[in-house]
């Protein structure tokens, strides 16, 4: 099933085209309203006055609470609800507003969902296509809307289309597949804000491949790069759905573990090496990796957290390599040792 691709954008960029629509609602009705009050067109004023108290509300739903699905759905049906409303209460003067209110629908809601919306509203305005407009002029309304339709879900899927191969080119590591530094900073936003919210706990884990220089030296870039390709897709097998692998340097990966505290994302660090130790991501090649964990701390900055994940890291590598280390652990020694029966 498709959506709108609004919820993979970067936080600022996903809310600005449903706060546009917002923006745009309210300063297109607001004059309507004013111009019917003081004609005293009472009732008919009042609904243009709660059309734009609605955008409103939707507007800083979206600003506050960061519910984008939510209001993306509200919007549309503010729309939605809106255009029909005044079309039965004004008259068939407003049959002009059906058309931006289907084409908000189209970049707000999945595909289905927004067809299915102009089939019901095409629907809901029979009676006054019917009752209102001679033959001809209710046809031609209804095979306007029928094509504004069809070019807004063609322009609205070409868009999303394009907006997710820029969104992969600006995010995406292109040898691993893996999420970059950029998308990387998004996600440890994400985290943080979850936490400030629900408490939800994440952990850091950046972990290195021990001597690469030297396996690239030895055995040539290409086996280097299958080396990272096969690590990423073991990584990838072990980590949970929910959880991110990011590549932010030649041979430095981190994995956002979500919802895990430090034990949880510990143990899955140590899994991880000794996976990869015993197994072979290249023939004749003996690959080991380091790892630093760091779980987030209430009121943490990104950075910060970032910074402690990558000195435990160092740690690892200054204690010898092919190493587990922890941020701010307790036995004195900075090395985790997980239980036997975490690594089931």
């Amino acid at each position: 099933m498709h959506d709108t691709g609004i919820h993979k954008l970067p936080a600022p960029e996903r809310f600005r085209l449903p706060l546009m629509f917002c923006a745009a609602g309210a300063l297109g009705v607001f004059p309507f309203a004013v111009i019917r009050f003081i004609n005293q067109q009472w009732w008919a004023a009042i609904l243009d006055t709660a059309i734009v108290v609605g955008f409103i509300i939707l507007g800083t739903v979206v600003l506050r609470s960061r519910q984008l699905r939510f209001a993306c759905i509200s919007i549309s049906t503010l729309c939605l609800v809106g255009y029909i409303s005044t079309l039965y209460m004004i008259g068939p003067a407003q049959v002009f507003w059906g058309y931006p209110a289907v084409v908000v629908a189209y970049y707000l809601l999945k595909p289905e969902e927004a067809v299915s919306a102009t089939i019901a509203t095409l629907l809901v305005m029979l009676p006054i296509l019917v009752s209102e407009f001679e033959l001809m002029a209710a046809m031609t309304i209804a095979v306007t809307m029928l094509m504004t339709s069809a070019f807004a879900y063609a322009f609205a899927g070409l868009t999303r289309g394009q907006r997710q191969r820029l969104l992969d080119l600006a995010t995406r590591d292109p040898l691993t597949g893996t999420g970059n530094r950029r998308a990387l900073t998004q996600t440890i936003s994400e985290a943080i804000a979850k936490q400030q919210r629900g408490g939800t706990p994440a952990s850091l884990i950046i972990l290195d491949l021990d001597r690469f220089k030297a396996i690239n030296d030895e055995y040539g870039h290409g086996t280097g790069d299958q080396i990272l390709v096969e690590l990423t897709a073991m990584i990838n097998r072990r980590i949970r759905a929910n959880d991110r692998l990011f590549r932010i340097g030649g041979e430095e990966f981190v994995v956002v573990a979500d919802g895990q505290d430090i034990y949880r994302a510990s143990g899955l660090a140590e899994q991880l090496r000794v996976r990869i130790a015993q197994g072979e991501l290249a023939p004749d090649c003996k690959v080991t990796i380091s790892l630093g964990v760091a779980e987030l701390h209430p009121g943490e900055t990104g950075e910060n957290w970032l910074r402690r994940a990558d000195d435990a890291l160092y740690d690892a590598k200054r204690g010898g390599r092919n190493l587990t280390r922890v941020s701010h652990v307790t036995d004195g020694t900075g090395e985790f040792r997980i239980p036997a029966e975490m690594m089931q």
